[in-house]
């Protein structure tokens, strides 16, 4: 793993680029009257030069400034860790899988709901935030957030970004399972490749009315104005029938996971693509924890896709938060692991048997500190966090921002990070480490312009 490390380190390369100018339209999708707004221009990349090209999933993709794909990243597109039998995160699919076709059966007794577990990661940048009618200026689409091909394609921050083309399509129930892709910070919750599960469902106004009394007189749509609890083109009355039929829905599931007398509360919070939303927090084992995000769709999405008279609800949560909180796994790295003590663990006859993970044992962590003056510009700390991966792969556990400090006459400014190392199967000497942290060093002041102060 070292020696690896130390080749990742020779491997890296990091360009600057002049900033793009003018705005860039993804071609392949274009919902009519809009017009996508392009991610924030580029400074610096990871795997060759403006004009190169990136092979993926067996499709060649060009260069631009605004790529910045590293090669560890790259190196998780395709493994699929949700659709690995007797993986954790694939017992986690299957189980909701498993709920939603024996609860939610259709006319002919068939599943209501489909389910998509082998759709692209790589999309337009269409598909990912316009379509979903997220902001021109939102964070997200800053290249410190997320990864870029290109210009226009992407790989998926968030597996909503198959929403409107499912919709297109004349789906009206659906799960979306896949991997998503996001620049953030190091420690045991976060990596920038994990794992998401969507639903969507509409409803027509005979479906939703259905059985309320005097239902027949009760519209899906009205022309009023905005308020907290619904859209200005939906009714109060639809509203709150497609929110009671949401929460009704994730009550079903997590009770499903985690069993009868389950605490729930709901949170107000903000979604481009829906609204109202709401995070939804359980009480387990005493802490109050979010589990995921949903809400009313957002009617112009909808209308977009074709589906004007119809209204509903979608969620979105995490497999690896639900599989660490129900196996009681502690690192998230332990989901990429190839170790047989750890993936034994998950080969149950039942998928619903419980399982409490057994650790491994724990070697020791190595720590060090990295001390560098800020370039003047075109510095994010993901760019730090991404550089660190790529060179210490898995034997970084994770970094913290330690201490800033501003120099009173040149107002410079200087970051402190400590990064903990820690192998997962032996113990790692601090000379081994050492050589690793040095690529670090070196590596940061090559390839983004920090000085050095180690």
């Amino acid at each position: 793993m070292v020696c690896w490390a130390l080749r990742r380190a020779a491997q890296v390369r990091v360009h600057l680029a002049r900033k793009a100018s003018g705005v860039c339209r993804g071609p392949e999708h274009q919902a009519s009257g809009a017009r996508p707004a392009a991610p924030e221009p580029a400074t610096r990349g990871t795997l060759g030069a403006p004009g190169g090209t990136v092979e993926l999933l067996g499709k060649s993709y060009r260069q631009d400034g605004y790529s910045n794909l590293s090669r560890k990243v790259l190196s998780r597109v395709g493994r699929n860790l949700h659709n690995r039998p007797h993986h954790p995160l694939w017992l986690i699919k299957e189980r909701v899988k498993q709920h939603f076709y024996a609860q939610y059966v259709g006319r002919s007794g068939t599943p209501l709901f489909s389910v998509y577990d082998d759709l692209s990661p790589v999309v337009t940048t269409w598909q990912n935030f316009d379509s979903l009618l997220v902001p021109a200026d939102h964070p997200s689409r800053k290249k410190g957030d997320s990864y870029y091909l290109n210009a226009t394609h992407m790989l998926r921050a968030h597996t909503s970004a198959h929403q409107w083309d499912l919709l297109r399509a004349g789906l009206d129930a659906f799960l979306v399972v896949g991997d998503v892709y996001r620049r953030d910070q190091i420690d045991a919750q976060h990596h920038p490749v994990f794992h998401q599960l969507e639903a969507v469902r509409l409803f027509s106004r005979h479906q939703l009315f259905a059985g309320v009394k005097d239902g027949e007189n009760l519209q899906l749509f009205e022309q009023s104005s905005r308020s907290a609890h619904k859209q200005e083109t939906h009714t109060l009355e639809a509203t709150k029938l497609v929110e009671f039929d949401l929460k009704q829905t994730l009550t079903r599931l997590m009770t499903h996971l985690f069993g009868d007398g389950l605490d729930i509360r709901w949170v107000d919070c903000y979604f481009p693509f829906t609204h109202p939303s709401f995070e939804m927090e359980i009480n387990f084992h005493g802490e109050w924890l979010e589990i995921l995000g949903c809400g009313v769709m957002e009617q112009q999405l909808v209308n977009s896709a074709g589906a004007e008279d119809q209204i509903g609800w979608a969620f979105g949560l995490g497999l690896e938060r639900l599989a660490m909180v129900l196996y009681d796994i502690p690192d998230i790295r332990l989901f990429w692991s190839e170790d047989e003590r750890f993936l034994k663990q998950f080969c149950v006859q039942d998928i619903n048997q419980k399982v409490k993970f057994q650790p491994l044992s724990k070697y020791p962590a190595v720590i060090n500190d990295i001390s560098f003056w800020l370039p003047r510009e075109n510095y994010t700390e993901n760019d730090f966090y991404d550089l660190v991966r790529t060179i210490g792969g898995d034997l970084v556990e994770k970094v913290d921002l330690i201490d800033k400090f501003e120099h009173p006459k040149t107002h410079r400014t200087s970051h402190c990070y400590r990064i903990t190392y820690r192998h997962m199967e032996r113990t790692m000497s601090q000379r081994a480490v050492g050589r690793v942290h040095q690529a670090v060093q070196e590596a940061a002041v090559r390839l983004l312009g920090v000085e050095g102060r180690f």
